[in-house]
């Protein structure tokens, strides 16, 4: 099938090139799925996708949360043929679970996409302004620089071409091409703080701090994540010379920079079932190193129903462990 052109538009150049940029560093033999919901994003995502691609095939989720998202879902994979996918399919979640209905919706979207994906990678509709409103959020968790590195680029099975790209972009390129995005009625909630970061904060402080504050920000997140990359590594090469069976030597790790130490103790404590890991329990077990004066262990969020996964000192040794609930 012969795929439909793009005018040359400064909106579909730009997103172009950053489809092919992507797809040049990241997916060589050029056949991705795409996460389609039928907003701006992701519709200039596919249609640049599709001329820049070897072959797309569209993923569209229906969360069933509103009424008629039967229909929404629909005329998004039939726009989606007419760009020129290859196939476009519907995939229908059932959204549920902890942690409110935003982070239901995502879980069950992610888990349906990673399922139809086939192998390929799957690319996402986020931008510049998603990337800024993310490193906001993350500001607001306050727990380190990782939380503020943004959204990456490429973490398998994850792409995200359009991280360089406003979101004013996407808005010209589908005006540019007469399509019509779907507007979802969440992304004007104010009931959601990224919407309310997204219609007040940020156009506030772009106001009071004179413009550019959103790419700013996604330029701090790139400039922190390549130093974390770069700390990651580091912190691997610690770790396997602090290990000492499903131990960590203390001895070792005390003599390490402070930042690699915790960094490497993170990754310990994620690998031995951690869950939901703040800098308030890594700076705890950090002072089971630094700070011992023969306290008890910390308790790190994983383990099970009546049972905490907890890391303690023993022998000049880190050690997880899991402990029984006291009864109340």
């Amino acid at each position: 099938m012969s795929h439909p052109r793009l005018p040359e538009t400064p909106a579909a150049l730009e997103t172009r090139r950053a489809v092919r940029d992507w797809l040049g560093t990241y997916a060589p033999n050029g056949v991705v799925a795409v996460g389609l919901s039928g907003g701006a994003d992701s519709l200039a995502l596919t249609a640049a996708a599709v001329v820049e691609a070897g072959a797309v095939d569209a993923l569209v989720v229906d969360h069933g949360l509103q009424g008629g998202s039967a229909v929404v879902a629909a005329e998004a994979a039939a726009t989606a043929l007419r760009l020129g996918c290859r196939s476009a399919r519907v995939l229908t979640v059932e959204v549920s679970g902890s942690g409110g209905m935003e982070a239901a919706a995502r879980r069950a979207r992610y888990a349906a996409l990673d399922r139809a994906r086939d192998g390929r990678p799957v690319l996402l509709g986020h931008t510049l302004d998603d990337q800024a409103e993310t490193v906001l959020l993350g500001l607001a968790r306050g727990s380190g620089s990782r939380s503020i590195q943004g959204m990456a680029a490429f973490a398998d099975p994850w792409g995200r071409p359009l991280l360089g790209v406003r979101r004013a972009v996407t808005r010209q390129l589908c005006a540019d091409l007469g399509v019509t995005p779907y507007d979802d009625p969440h992304n004007s909630s104010a009931e959601f703080t990224r919407v309310r970061l997204r219609a007040e904060v940020l156009p506030l402080l772009e106001e009071v701090l004179g413009g550019g504050v959103a790419a700013a920000l996604a330029r701090t997140a790139a400039q922190l994540r390549e130093d974390g990359e770069v700390l990651d590594v580091l912190a691997r090469n610690l770790l396997a010379s602090a290990c000492d069976g499903n131990g960590l030597l203390v001895e070792t790790l005390a003599t390490a920079e402070p930042a690699l130490r915790r960094r490497t103790i993170r990754a310990w404590l994620l690998a031995g079932g951690a869950k939901a890991l703040t800098d308030k329990h890594l700076r705890a077990v950090d002072a089971l190193v630094t700070d011992w004066r023969g306290q008890g262990g910390v308790a790190v969020g994983g383990g099970s129903s009546g049972i905490r996964l907890v890391a303690g000192r023993e022998h000049g040794r880190l050690v997880l462990s899991l402990v029984e609930n006291e009864p109340r």
